[in-house]
Formats: structure tokens, C-alpha cells, sequence
């Protein structure tokens, strides 16, 4: 099934009409991980040039809702979307740059870390951001 095709299936298997829109942005997130909305909106409109702002935002919205993107906002910096969804997995951020990069879930299942107190909670995920530098920044001389 082409990739296209299967972006249809999942929208039908969400309850969520095909709409172009949301097959661009769908491909956008796909193409820049941990893309801020700017960007998303950028890429969604070399394919749809008329789309709004607002297009944009509710269909990140309705595909986040859906569990067919997710949204991640690291301290400090704008939300981001990505459309790794359904696994464990933590993110790893830049301090300098912002860049962010998946880590997979040392543990492998959720939730990977257990709460000293959960309150009587039934936690079933852990969300964890390493912060660090990257490779680049790391590698740059700062006075």
C-alpha cells in the first residue's frame, strides 16, 4: 500500500475525513521531524499554496487528537510534531541549538521509569527529555 493510500486508510481508521490538508501535513511531519508549526506550514504549502494558518493548526490538532501525530514541547521551546507515535520513546535536546533526536526507552515498555509516589494513579507512560549538546555544538568553541 503506498504511502498515501495508507495516510487515507489511517484518517478512515480515526473517524477523521481525507482531506488534503491533512494528507500535507501528515506528509510534512513525516518529512521534518520535530518540526515546529512554521515549518509545517512552510512544506504543507509548496504542496497546498492557498492553505491558511489556521488549516494547518486544526489538522495538527485533529491528527494529534487522533493519535496520528505527536506533539512534544520541550521546556523553553515551541511545540514540535512528530509522527512516531504508539512506542516508548523519550527525545534528547540540544541546549544550544534546540535540535531534538529520539531515544529509544532503555527500559522498552511503559511506563520505563516507576514514580516514587503515584498518589494512586495508574501511570501507564513516563515522559523523558534528556538535555545536552549536540555533536555541532559540542564541537564549537564558546568563550
Amino acid at each position: 500500500m503506498s504511502t498515501r493510500a495508507g495516510d487515507e486508510q489511517q484518517l478512515r481508521d480515526a473517524a477523521l475525513r481525507v482531506t488534503r490538508p491533512r494528507l500535507s501535513v501528515l506528509d510534512a511531519v513525516r518529512a521534518h521531524p520535530h518540526a515546529e508549526t512554521a515549518l509545517l506550514i512552510d512544506a504543507v504549502r509548496r504542496d497546498l499554496p492557498d492553505v491558511s494558518h489556521q488549516t494547518v493548526y486544526d489538522c495538527l490538532d485533529a491528527l494529534t487528537g487522533a493519535g496520528l501525530l505527536r506533539r512534544i514541547q520541550p521546556t523553553g521551546l515551541v511545540a514540535r510534531y512528530e509522527s512516531r507515535v504508539g512506542d516508548n520513546h523519550h527525545h534528547v535536546v540540544c541546549r544550544a541549538c534546540g535540535a531534538i533526536a529520539d531515544v529509544d526507552c532503555a527500559k522498552g515498555h511503559a511506563p520505563c521509569l516507576a514514580a516514587s509516589n503515584d498518589h494512586g494513579f495508574t501511570i501507564d507512560q513516563a515522559e523523558v527529555i534528556y538535555w545536552g549538546k549536540c555533536p555541532d555544538c559540542a564541537s564549537r568553541r564558546t568563550p
